[in-house]
């Protein structure tokens, strides 16, 4: 098991000191979906849930959601991040919507937190906005799908 960075060596929580990084090109993308009826999904897709604009709604809410990581996760680092897009598609196997975030950077450390919380952000606006047409739905799989650039190198899921 490798050490964690955020542990110190008391066993305490720290931010992790990255001053002496050299800042570097990241991106993070990650993934989750959000599991509906087929009706819900429609409703969703027609345009014509009574909150209004739904996919928009989510786009705005997981990119607003990327760039306030840092004050909703404890130990991340503030950054300036220079691209967030949130990609929201129907699956009609699920059925559902399946959301992706794309977080980029020059900087000092990895933006693998700002994907996830800008999808798991996203996810929930999606339920927030058609839960009065289904309370069932069901938020799942958010993950890490792949990571580029910093010490540790390139990551893809299987």
């Amino acid at each position: 098991m490798s050490k964690l960075t955020h542990i110190g060596a008391d066993g305490a929580a720290r931010m992790v000191d990255v001053s002496g990084k050299e800042a570097t090109a990241r991106a993070a993308t990650a993934e989750g979906f959000v599991r509906m009826s087929k009706a819900t999904l429609d409703l969703v897709l027609s345009g014509n849930a009574k909150k209004g604009d739904v996919l928009g709604a989510a786009r705005i809410a997981g990119i607003m959601a990327a760039k306030k990581t840092s004050e909703l996760i404890p130990l991340c680092h503030p950054l300036l991040l220079s691209k967030v897009e949130v990609d929201i598609s129907p699956d009609n196997a699920l059925p559902g919507l399946v959301v992706r975030a794309t977080v980029k950077i020059t900087g000092q450390t990895g933006v693998e937190m700002e994907a996830l919380t800008a999808v798991s952000v996203a996810c929930l606006t999606i339920y927030d906005m058609v839960k009065a047409a289904e309370k069932s739905m069901r938020i799942e799989g958010i993950r890490l799908l792949e990571k580029s650039g910093g010490k540790s190198g390139d990551y893809r899921a299987e």
